[in-house]
């Protein structure tokens, strides 16, 4: 799914202050603004190419602009049935941006690389995610001060047991088959392979999602690369299920203390490095998306933005992480006790006629 809550993009409240820091991320900086994505249509397909693998293919305003009103057309277009996103370089599908929404027709991301951020964002939602031995999948945003924004208030409670507030809590990273058994993924391809994988779907006639489906576990069914390994988590999962299931971050710290495994202690020395109020509105974010729709969700989030924009932690986790790279955020609140839970409440409020409509 990839489109309508784009629309929300211009209407944040603190969209300068955000143009700044993206300056010195150089994620806004370009000097040809039509090759940073290509769009173009061959056979049955609609195929939408990041083509900024420098910058790893991280989305900007400009290729936003560009990507939702295209998306738009081949919605509309009878001879447009599938749409395909991909990115280039080999080293990244899509590690940063924000891009959302829904798109009828079938969607298939090729995530080949880093995805994180943005990339998470045109790729889990849609209809088929194909994964890679390449691929490197994250939601590091805690670490900046930040919350999962791009739907993952929807996707992460959904995924099996607790790994997804897992994932969204400490910014774990997954690899290669791995984000297929978590669920991130419908199907898992060889890097190599995608050329051709491309070239057949291109190749169907009138094709249905029966057809894609079909296509891609042809594909997925002949891969074999790490298919005897174990997934990572295996041996934590039942640590994970438990540790991670309070309701309240202060519950889980209390019970990462408790466990005193390697696992649990490591788990929470992640954790105190993360922005304690990011900490809460992500836990607060998942136990409340688990219940709602997408567009339920995105209207949460698009508050959740507006409060964080006002704050302090985004720009300091942005600054301390990515811009003078010294990792040492110093965060207000600095511990979880002193983020309170009206302070929380007020952040989930509506925001009357500037809320977000899907």
């Amino acid at each position: 799914m990839a489109g309508r809550a784009l629309q929300a993009l211009p209407r944040l409240r603190s969209f300068n202050r955000l143009q700044v820091i993206l300056q010195h991320l150089k994620m806004s900086k370009h000097t040809d603004s039509a090759a940073e994505v290509l769009l173009e249509k061959k056979g049955a397909a609609g195929i939408i190419t990041l083509n900024r693998p420098k910058a790893l293919n991280a989305l900007n305003l400009s290729m936003i602009q560009q990507i939702y009103p295209q998306i738009k057309t081949w919605e509309q277009d009878p001879e447009t049935f599938l749409i395909i996103i991909k990115g280039t370089g080999g080293k990244a599908f899509c590690a940063g941006g924000d891009i959302r929404g829904t798109c009828k027709k079938p969607y298939v991301a090729l995530i080949d690389g880093i995805t994180m951020g943005g990339g998470v964002g045109v790729s889990v939602h849609g209809h088929f995610r194909v994964a890679t031995e390449k691929t490197v999948f994250a939601m590091p945003e805690t670490a900046i001060g930040l919350f999962p924004d791009v739907g993952g208030g929807y996707f992460l409670p959904r995924l099996s047991g607790k790994i997804g507030y897992y994932l969204a809590l400490t910014g774990c990273r997954l690899k290669g088959r791995d984000v297929l058994r978590v669920g991130i993924a419908t199907h898992f391809v060889e890097s190599e392979k995608l050329p051709a994988l491309e070239k057949d779907l291109i190749a169907l006639k009138s094709p249905s999602k029966e057809k894609i489906a079909d296509l891609l576990n042809s594909y997925h069914m002949k891969c074999t690369i790490d298919q005897e390994k174990e997934f990572a988590l295996h041996e934590h999962m039942e640590k994970i299920n438990s540790l991670f299931s309070a309701n309240s971050m202060e519950e889980i710290v209390k019970k990462l203390k408790q466990d005193g495994s390697p696992f649990a202690m490591k788990q929470l020395e992640t954790i105190n490095k993360m922005s304690p109020t990011s900490l809460k509105l992500t836990l607060r974010q998942l136990r409340e998306g688990a219940s709602m729709s997408l567009q339920e969700v995105l209207r949460m989030e698009y508050r959740l933005s507006q409060a964080c924009m006002k704050g302090h932690d985004f720009y300091e986790g942005v600054r301390a992480v990515l811009i003078d790279k010294d990792q040492s955020p110093k965060w207000k609140p600095a511990a979880l006790e002193e983020v309170s839970d009206e302070f929380v409440d007020n952040c989930f409020k509506p925001l009357g006629n500037d809320d977000l409509k899907l």
